[in-house]
């Protein structure tokens, strides 16, 4: 990018950081795709699996948070992995006010298979894990100013 000067266009489209990080994210996430289609998985579902491979048993509270999505949107997904065989959502025991979300045996059995998507992607991306791990540090840095917190 270009150094800012008094004749700068500061609305010119390809100044804009919310335009490289939406198409960056499309990009990406496009990439998922082809990977996840054999699983049956958006890549929603395939963050919400994550989640669940790393700190199941979750609530729905506990996951939507992880996952930052609001219960209107995590709900269906949730079903949708649910009718594919992958968790199941029960009342906890200790509140029944609360869902709890654990993985199936198939569920459980699906991450061996997942394994094999990160390797993917870092390939297709082309780049260093040195160089998406300091993108990592800097969206994370960028997710933690546009919220208002310290990074």
């Amino acid at each position: 990018m270009e150094p800012v000067t008094d004749d700068t266009d500061l609305l010119a489209l390809d100044r804009q950081v919310c335009f490289a990080l939406s198409i960056a994210s499309r990009s990406v996430i496009g990439l998922y795709r082809p990977l996840l289609q054999p699983f049956g998985l958006t890549h929603p579902q395939y963050l919400a699996m994550l989640a669940l491979w790393q700190f199941e048993p979750l609530s729905v509270k506990e996951l939507g948070e992880l996952l930052q999505l609001d219960p209107g949107t995590l709900s269906p997904l949730l079903k949708r992995l649910q009718a594919l065989g992958y968790l199941n959502r029960e009342r906890d025991s200790k509140d029944e006010r609360a869902l709890s979300v654990t993985l199936t045996p198939a569920g459980r059995a699906l991450r061996a298979e997942a394994e094999k998507i990160p390797p993917a992607i870092v390939a297709r991306l082309g780049m260093s894990l040195d160089e998406l791990q300091d993108l990592h540090r800097s969206l994370t840095r960028v997710i933690a100013a546009a919220r208002g917190g310290d990074a």
